[in-house]
């Protein structure tokens, strides 16, 4: 066997498409930062890394998650200790389908069961009573557990081969934008990461819609693309504000009580109609701007990206929230869209990126 030496993905030479294709085993304690066609000899090679306790990157069609076996403390510890996340910030647990569910829930209700149905496999994580099976790390110390089926088919093809439930955050940073290529997880885990298969683009770019499951309706934790629309259509929603145990609904949720999404550079959010004239007022300042909005850039600012509606937006959002950090602007100004369906989680992120 070849031990492979640390390197970030800039470094790694003779892939196409990013992608190396191993034809060695992976060597138990060797770091390999590669990226990896998702065909049968890489999906092989990360479910023997994932085995022996370690963690790689897993296309999903939110964002990339750093996935690790759901069940292993130790191997749920890595993920915490690579990202810098915060030990009481609970983690998603991935499942293959919702006949796995009993493998990580005390119980389900009508409601999950309705939900899953609906909208598995999905952008839809469900957060029920946790079985005695799922270690206090994974669930940040908390009697429930958050829970998803992904709708990728990467994703569904190494839970299938792993055979185990998959806790995977997004591969990044704890408070970075997350990433939607593997080459942004490389980028932001390479000297850390073992391997991240590649499985192109997300198609929804941001996270999934986290829905409190225990009751009789759906209480929503964290907007996603999943909307309160699409809830209503099955079922009668609330919002956590509304919520009689509000307080344990947000510690309940993934992704909701810490600073996420930031770029490092400061970020301003714009009407509508005043996106691009606000733009050319701060470069008129001497500044560098960048602008992601539905018209072009006026003279003096530098487009980063334009979009057509909010799942456009959503779709590209955080890796404008990247190119902006490339190209070095000082300030990003970001069209704000319609709160309705995947409008609503595209301005909750950008709230929390410009905080």
């Amino acid at each position: 066997m070849v031990a492979h030496a640390p390197r970030r993905a800039s470094e790694v030479t003779g892939v196409v498409g990013w992608w190396h294709t191993p034809d060695v085993d992976v060597e138990e304690g060797a770091v390999l930062a590669e990226v990896l066609r998702p065909d049968a000899a890489g999906i092989a090679a990360a479910v023997r890394i994932l085995r022996r306790g370690g963690v790689v990157g897993m296309p999903t069609e939110t964002v990339y998650g750093l996935a690790a076996d759901a069940l292993d403390p130790a191997a749920v510890t890595r993920i915490f200790a690579i990202k810098g996340r915060p030990a009481d910030n609970p983690l998603i647990v991935h499942l293959r389908s919702a006949q796995e569910l009993e493998r990580v829930v005390a119980a389900t209700t009508p409601l999950a069961e309705a939900l899953a149905m609906s909208f598995w496999p999905g952008p839809l994580t469900l957060v029920l009573e946790v079985g005695e099976d799922v270690p206090a790390v994974t669930t940040g110390g908390l009697r429930t557990v958050a829970i998803r089926v992904p709708d990728h088919p990467v994703a569904t093809e190494l839970l299938t081969a792993v055979g185990r439930p998959l806790a995977a955050p997004s591969a990044n940073r704890s408070g970075r934008p997350s990433p939607t290529t593997a080459e942004h997880v490389a980028a932001d885990l390479g000297d850390d990461l073992e391997v991240v298969l590649d499985g192109g683009p997300c198609p929804v770019g941001v996270e999934s819609t986290v829905v409190d499951a225990r009751g009789d309706e759906p209480v929503v934790l964290r907007e996603g693309s999943i909307s309160r629309e699409d809830l209503r259509s099955i079922v009668g929603v609330r919002s956590r504000a509304t919520a009689a145990h509000d307080r344990t609904d947000v510690q309940a949720s993934p992704g909701t009580r810490y600073r996420h999404y930031a770029p490092t550079c400061a970020l301003e959010i714009a009407a509508s109609a005043d996106a691009a004239s606000r733009a050319a007022e701060l470069a008129a300042s001497g500044i560098s701007v960048g602008l992601v909005a539905s018209c072009p850039a006026p003279e003096g600012v530098r487009s980063i990206a334009r979009f057509t509606d909010a799942p456009d937006l959503a779709r590209q959002l955080y890796a404008a929230l990247r190119d902006a950090e490339d190209t070095a602007v000082d300030v990003l100004v970001v069209e704000a869209v319609p709160e309705v369906g995947v409008g609503r989680a595209v301005m909750d992120r950008l709230r929390r990126a410009a905080e």
